[in-house]
């Protein structure tokens, strides 16, 4: 019989709950029975793969986002708004993919050519309406990484060159040619495993990339962005280093060559820095008053090409310059498959790294403004971004913070402001490129730091981190410390490494209690936490805060014998000892009743009797609380079913609350349940297993559960 009663006393809702104790036994004969599924397998492939035009239309336009909003976007609501935030978006979006040309180690043109194929692609496969697809520091500075890796410095020297110039002394023009080819396969391998990945519905992979991870990770990654461009900033010629160890190769090749700074051309950096540094801080101040952030990258590009042309920096004062800036678009040509085998690692790399930061900032947006992204069709839509613009002479791409923020902070509301602006792009590289070609790379490298002002302020992360997680702190170090000496691919599978050795020492270490009875409430609470929880008499419940498998049974078992204070092995040895010692006195009583006063025996055995025979331990039943535990696997099992006979062997009653059913059903599939250990063991809830070894001795059918208990 069940009785449930529900009242509202003094505003405050009160339940009470009569029934009887429950045991996983009584449940399935009284109270569940599984649903009979009659559907054979052929029947759900059958059904799985079944086409229908609601079916066909829910893939279009999944596949397609954009068929889901064009036909109803609301011209007059936000045209205007997705016009204006195109064109603010367009207008920093055309230096930064001159300037992170530079990082992938390419011709600034393959810069703009990556920021306009990708953003007019996103615009029909992308679900996200506010983020700013295109060329990133991270990403860029990784495919550089690999380009010149793959074509250093060392394998395009002329053997006849003179000059004390060292750019005399290479083919830049066969370097930079091969260097694209590099940066062209790799996105075209990146692109392909985030399609296949899409497509197999494996955008969980980003959860391996933790925050503080991705943190860590990007705050390394700008630290080596900033390296790079100290070169370019002091107008100095050093190599440039990729792998271990290239961070600390490149700051000691900069310092050994800081005697030959360009003055001229450290002077325009610096003097562009500030600049930028102030509109930077000025748009921030008063962002809520300027209608559009004030386009400090678009001024610093324009006055500097001026005085540049102006002045004839290149010419009289030796300031490397842009270059050469091919007018048109580039016809569609097949990547480098010969290149492929030295990539697949480095492209795994960048396609999850890539989508990661897509993706988080994605959802960040999508909460901002009340709708959804699909990770799978963001994965898939980034990696057609990427795989059909490398024919087209692009490399890797995702989404810029600093962008996206523009774009939604001046009033985006679809991809349309996302297509805008790479028609505007499409206009420099159409018809007016060759105007950048005497614009200083100076200017292009104080763009790039003084855009990573953001990620360096990530370092606050450290004591804020300490405050709250240690475990979260190891990983933010560890993935900035690896990424910063190891380089960003062998940092990267390091910090993953080590964030998901963490997991397995979260759940090899778990939490282990013993809890107590709240009186009154039902609750259950650690006794040595909460001074309100108390034990029961005889009863002692080990609470675990993981499941039980082959990496932290042993710990669980010891944890449950230090913790209950009851080791069976003690038990056992101490019950052979006592043994021992009563059949000892009572053989030593009985030759005393025949030498000496029988009284004085009698007495003498009844008291050694006493002593003797009294319990080792008032224990008489363990309650092991699995609501924490999700899964169990052999040798999990294994273990508990041994430590049960153990405690059995002494008299100690193991039972087992809060199994869930998948847990269960894990349990029937490992063969745990056998003649003795029968499923009376597992109870549905702490209380109900506490009032079953209560009562099971004295009222071993009459038990009833009873809040109030």
């Amino acid at each position: 019989m069940e009785k449930y009663d529900l009242e509202d006393e003094d505003s405050q809702l009160i339940y009470r709950i009569e029934r009887p104790v429950y045991n996983e036994t009584l449940i399935q004969a009284q109270l569940l029975k599984r649903k009979e599924d009659t559907t054979t397998n052929c029947q759900k492939l059958a059904e799985k793969f079944q086409c229908s035009s609601e079916k066909a239309k829910a893939a279009a336009l999944s596949f397609m986002p954009i068929l889901s909003w064009l036909p109803s976007y609301p011209v007059k609501k936000y045209l205007f708004s997705d016009v204006v935030s195109g064109l603010s978006t367009g207008v920093v979006q055309l230096p930064q993919g001159l300037a992170y040309a530079m990082l992938a180690a390419v011709p600034p043109v393959y810069g703009l050519y990556s920021s306009f194929y990708p953003v007019l692609l996103y615009t029909f496969f992308g679900t996200s309406r506010h983020i700013s697809v295109g060329t990133f520091a991270v990403i860029s500075l990784m495919i550089g990484g690999v380009a010149v890796r793959e074509a250093p410095d060392s394998m395009f020297m002329n053997i006849n060159a003179t000059g004390s110039n060292a750019s005399d002394a290479i083919n830049v023009e066969l370097r930079d040619k091969s260097r694209v080819q590099v940066a062209v396969m790799v996105t075209t391998l990146a692109g392909l495993i985030q399609i296949v990945l899409g497509l197999l519905r494996f955008g969980f992979v980003a959860i391996y990339l933790t925050e503080p991870l991705v943190r860590g990770f990007t705050t390394a990654a700008s630290m080596h962005v900033v390296i790079s461009q100290l070169k370019y900033l002091l107008g100095v010629e050093t190599q440039r280093y990729s792998g271990f160890l290239s961070a600390i190769y490149s700051v000691k090749a900069v310092l050994s060559t800081i005697t030959s700074t360009n003055i001229a051309t450290f002077l325009l950096g610096l003097g562009c820095i500030i600049f930028l540094y102030v509109i930077k801080v000025l748009n921030e101040r008063f962002k809520k008053k300027l209608p559009i952030p004030i386009p400090g990258e678009i001024i610093v590009v324009i006055v500097s090409t001026g005085i540049s042309y102006g002045l004839s920096l290149s010419k009289e004062y030796k300031v490397h310059v842009v270059g050469n800036i091919p007018t048109g678009l580039r016809p569609p040509a097949a990547p480098n498959i010969s290149l492929l085998p030295n990539l697949v690692t480095d492209s795994f790399a960048i396609a999850i790294v890539g989508f990661s930061m897509d993706v988080s900032l994605a959802k960040i947006f999508a909460l901002k403004h009340g709708y959804s992204v699909d990770g799978n069709q963001e994965l898939i839509a980034l990696g057609l971004c990427n795989f059909i613009s490398s024919f087209f002479q692009t490399f890797a791409v995702t989404c810029s913070m600093s962008r996206s923020l523009v774009q939604e902070s001046t009033g985006g509301k679809t991809q349309i402001a996302g297509l805008l602006a790479s028609l505007l792009v499409l206009v420099v590289v159409v018809a007016v490129g060759f105007v950048f070609e005497p614009l200083p790379q100076t200017a292009l490298a104080a763009i790039i730091m003084v855009n990573l002002i953001g990620m360096f302020k990530q370092f606050r992360d450290i004591p804020s981190l300490w405050r709250t997680s240690k475990i979260e702190l190891a990983i933010w170090v560890i993935a900035f410390i690896a990424s910063v000496l190891l380089g960003l691919d062998y940092g990267l599978l390091v910090a993953v490494t080590f964030a998901i050795l963490t997991v397995i020492y979260r759940t090899q270490s778990p939490k282990t209690s013993i809890l107590g009875h709240v009186a009154n409430t039902g609750l259950y609470c650690d006794v040595d936490e909460y001074e309100e929880a108390a034990e029961y008499e005889g009863i002692k419940i080990f609470h675990s805060n993981s499941s039980v498998y082959f990496a932290n049974s042993d710990l669980y078992v010891n944890s449950l014998k230090e913790k209950t204070g009851l080791n069976p092995e003690h038990l056992q040895a101490a019950r052979k000892a006592q043994k021992k010692r009563k059949e000892k006195t009572n053989s030593n009583r009985h030759v005393a009743e025949d030498q000496k006063n029988g009284q004085f025996g009698d007495r003498h055995g009844d008291s050694e009797e006493a002593v003797f025979l009294e319990p080792f331990s008032t224990v008489h039943s363990i309650i092991l609380d699995w609501t924490s535990a999700t899964f169990i696997d052999s040798v999990g099992a294994k273990a508990i079913r041994q430590v049960i006979k153990e405690y059995a062997a002494v008299d100690v009653r193991v039972v087992i609350a809060g199994c869930n059913r998948n847990l269960l059903a894990e349990l029937d599939t490992l063969k745990f349940f056998t003649k003795d250990l029968t499923t009376d063991f597992l109870f549905p809830t702490v209380h109900d297993a506490v009032l079953h070894c209560q009562h099971s001795n004295s009222h071993p059918s009459v038990a009833a559960v009873s809040d109030t208990t």
